[in-house]
């Protein structure tokens, strides 16, 4: 196989990604371990919303996140498991939102408002993205 250049939209995607979803592994880590400067920031609400989540929505908040960063890391590697990766991550992604909006007695748009539903919008849209950009990275032959 040839040693073609890094496309320049690779480094691109890579970094910003990796900056995006290490802002949700910070998010995730500083909500479960009850950092003070964190929750400082949270309403009594909030506070209690995050605490009642089940252990299986941590795990797959945890799973989402971890393995976006992998994704992203794997994109700078020009590793075709970031596929896969990336879909484990919007597949967690969309159980942990089973809870966030469904299941949780009170849904995290009663204390965080539509804003939530916007943001987490977002999140969706990018992770959807990924999997899309990965594919076609790893089709073109610039993942391997």
């Amino acid at each position: 196989m040839e040693n073609q250049k890094t496309p320049w939209h690779i480094w691109l995607v890579g970094v910003v990604t990796l900056l995006w979803n290490a802002m949700g592994l910070l998010d995730f880590v500083m909500a479960n371990f009850q950092t003070e400067p964190y929750t400082a920031q949270m309403t009594e609400a909030q506070v209690a919303f995050f605490n009642g989540f089940p252990f299986w929505a941590v795990v797959s908040w945890g799973i989402a996140v971890f393995a976006a960063v992998a994704g992203s890391v794997l994109i700078l590697l020009r590793n075709k498991l970031a596929v896969p990766i990336f879909l484990v991550a919007l597949v967690a992604m969309l159980i942990t939102s089973v809870h966030n909006y469904g299941l949780s007695e009170v849904k995290i748009t009663d204390i965080a408002g539509t804003g939530a539903l916007i943001f987490s919008a977002v999140i969706f849209l990018v992770a959807i993205l990924l999997v899309f950009y990965s594919k076609a990275q790893a089709k073109a032959g610039n993942l391997r």
